[in-house]
């Protein structure tokens, strides 16, 4: 195994991690900065007002986007099964 086929399936994997988990991340990202502006406005400064909604938020999310999800991590897990000759050699 070379260094450079190392940094090719590293490079796929945080590729991969973060088209996975982007989504779910930015859904978590813009409603907690909506809940700060809701709390900056109206001075309610409860701390179990911004965990409710976010956690709702990226449920919803991943109920939505997980078949899709899972396909990209099923399409990488089977390259990289299927490469597994080259990357011995």
């Amino acid at each position: 195994m070379t260094v450079e086929l190392v940094k090719e399936i590293s490079g796929e994997v945080f590729k991969t991690i973060l088209t996975a988990s982007g989504p779910a991340l930015a859904v978590s990202l813009l409603v907690g900065l909506l809940i700060s502006f809701f709390q900056a406005i109206t001075q309610i400064q409860e701390f179990t007002l911004t965990f409710v909604p976010k956690i709702v938020a990226v449920f919803i999310c991943l109920f939505v986007l997980l078949p899709w999800m899972a396909r990209i991590l099923i399409t990488f897990t089977v390259n990289l099964i299927e490469k597994i000759p080259v990357y011995v050699r």
